[in-house]
């Protein structure tokens, strides 16, 4: 960060913790950011001429006359076509070796689009994965959390919707990532030769917790120019938000606020909501849509996290380890959509909605049949063809590591179907079975 000539030095603090610290100032601004001995930090509370400022990197060593300098702003980063392809840090600082980003600067944490002034999505947004297009369709504005063990494999699902979502730019934000999980996602995308479209900010392990809550600022401002300046359709990948809050929370810790539920701050919802609520389908075309991981502690959906996160998501997309097949797949009865009835069927195949519906019916007569089985009852014919079936659809459309084109998704689900059932049992229209069966019969 530069400093200007003339700025008025403090030297007198108060109130140090390990990660704030307070003192008297005039003319400061809420989120402003500012040096504390050269270490940067940001205004996070003010009562009259009070001020306490959160500083990233802690105040270990610093003692009450360390020299603080107000910035007069907030935190900024330069947006323009020469993010494409680069790795920052917390701050928009390029970590990947390559030279400083020139461009227009723009503050970061903005208010989001004013709701008279957004559009209805409606506008599909294909990710490549077999679990979500076709069960779980995404429409871009849509901003909706995969919710996910933190031992299951959530960043190389991200790294592979990041590859292959029908999108202009990706922009990934990763907050506490560890530097494997880093160089996964640096390598990847190098060596697909995907670069020239994605743009990452990333904090790592080694970095200091609280910067990371400036990466989903950081990566949406970056959104906003390429969705709303050159009217593009935008993915953000944000990962991890149960690391983002827990970051929230020390923040909160350290300036001695009463927590809520799960040690959380109260304003948690707040917090998350600024962030989701960026994502926005505007009328001249361009979007933002929301992807965000959330990692779940021993699996409690409960937890304040996940459960504000529901709140005001579109829905939820939901990895388990199905040990039928022994891979990770999309949850077929937890995911949810809720925006999908907008384009499926619509904008997808006009069979899409009905195949959807089938291969989830007949999925859940394959858990019924195997909890029979479980418990030592005798099982049907169509039993046995439902348990046979489930294996196929798991191994053919919900793991992770399918990656097909929707009308490949639904051509596979009619294959499964004559595979494994008669037209009757499958209970989808008579115009659509006479159309896609295809069969000798």
């Amino acid at each position: 960060m530069k400093t200007k000539a003339f700025q008025k030095v403090y030297t007198q603090l108060t109130q140090i913790t390990k990660a704030t610290c307070a003192l008297r100032a005039e003319g400061v601004g809420y989120d402003e950011m500012a040096l504390v001995q050269d270490r940067p930090a940001q205004v996070v509370k003010m009562i009259g001429d009070q001020v306490t400022l959160q500083v990233f990197p802690g105040m270990e060593g610093i003692g009450t006359d360390a020299e603080v300098i107000f910035m007069g702003r907030p935190p900024v980063v330069k947006v323009g076509d020469l993010l494409t392809g680069r790795f920052f840090n917390s701050y928009g600082v390029p970590i990947d070796g390559g030279p400083e980003i020139e461009g227009e600067e723009r503050e970061i944490g903005g208010p989001s689009v004013n709701p008279v002034q957004r559009e209805q999505p409606s506008e599909l947004l294909a990710t490549g994965i077999a679990g979500i297009d076709l069960n779980n369709t995404l429409v871009t504005g849509q901003k909706i959390p995969f919710f996910a063990d933190p031992d299951q494999p959530y960043n190389q699902v991200l790294a592979e919707v990041a590859l292959r979502a029908e999108a202009d730019k990706i922009i990934l934000g990763g907050m506490g990532l560890s530097n494997d999980d880093y160089l996964f996602f640096k390598s990847k995308f190098t060596n697909e030769g995907a670069l020239d479209k994605i743009i990452s900010f990333v904090n790592t392990t080694e970095d200091p917790p609280v910067e990371r809550l400036l990466v989903p600022d950081m990566a949406l401002t970056a959104a906003e120019y390429f969705a709303d300046d050159k009217q593009e359709k935008v993915l953000v990948l944000l990962t991890d938000m149960t690391l983002y809050a827990d970051a929230l929370a020390i923040v909160s810790n350290k300036m001695d606020q009463i927590p809520s539920k799960d040690s959380m701050p109260g304003s948690l919802y707040s917090d998350l909501a600024k962030i989701y609520e960026k994502a926005v389908q505007y009328p001249h075309g361009g979007s933002i849509t929301i992807i965000a991981v959330t990692t779940l502690n021993e699996g409690d959906i409960t937890h304040a996290i996940p459960d504000n996160t529901g709140y005001i998501t579109e829905g939820q997309l939901f990895l388990r380890r199905d040990p039928d097949i022994g891979k990770v797949i999309v949850d077929p009865f937890r995911s949810l959509s809720r925006l999908k009835q907008i384009v499926i069927g619509k904008k997808t195949r006009e069979d899409h909605p009905q195949v959807m519906n089938a291969l989830i019916r007949l999925y859940a007569d394959a858990v019924n049949a195997k909890t029979k089985k479980e418990n030592g009852f005798d099982l049907t014919e169509y039993d046995k063809r439902c348990l046979k079936f489930a294996l196929d659809y798991s191994e053919k459309l919900l793991a992770i590591d399918i990656n097909i084109k929707i009308d490949k998704m639904l051509d596979t689900g009619w294959e499964l179907f004559r595979t494994h059932f008669a037209k009757h049992e499958v209970g989808i229209k008579d115009e659509f079975v006479d159309k896609y069966w295809k069969s000798d019969e």
